[in-house]
């Protein structure tokens, strides 16, 4: 299994942040088998496109709430380090339990 699970659409409320709050959060790794996917399907295309991250943050972006970890965004990030048979993911993580970043 490549998630700990795989879930449909966010668990946890609003956090309101911009993709420039994103970009402060210091990246750091994060266990593919810990997260939980918030999405049940990918565009194929994205998977396979070369220049996926060209146009968004090159880090996936990891909610922590209530003691789990939720990939918000990035699913095709985490897939394709699956495939290249890594175990773990740089991503930045916000911890909504704390309203602040988690590094």
């Amino acid at each position: 299994m490549i998630f700990k699970a795989v879930g449909d659409g966010r668990p946890y409320p609003e956090h309101g942040l911009t993709p420039r709050d994103w970009a402060k959060i210091p990246p750091r790794q994060v266990r593919l088998d810990q997260l939980v996917s918030t999405k049940r399907e990918l565009d194929l295309q994205s998977l396979l496109a070369k220049d996926s991250t060209f146009y968004g943050d090159l880090f996936p972006h990891v909610v922590l709430w209530q003691g789990e970890l939720y990939l918000e965004d990035g699913l095709h990030r985490a897939l394709r380090a699956a495939l290249h048979q890594r175990l773990v993911l740089h991503a930045r993580v916000f911890d909504m339990d704390a309203g602040r970043p988690n590094g």
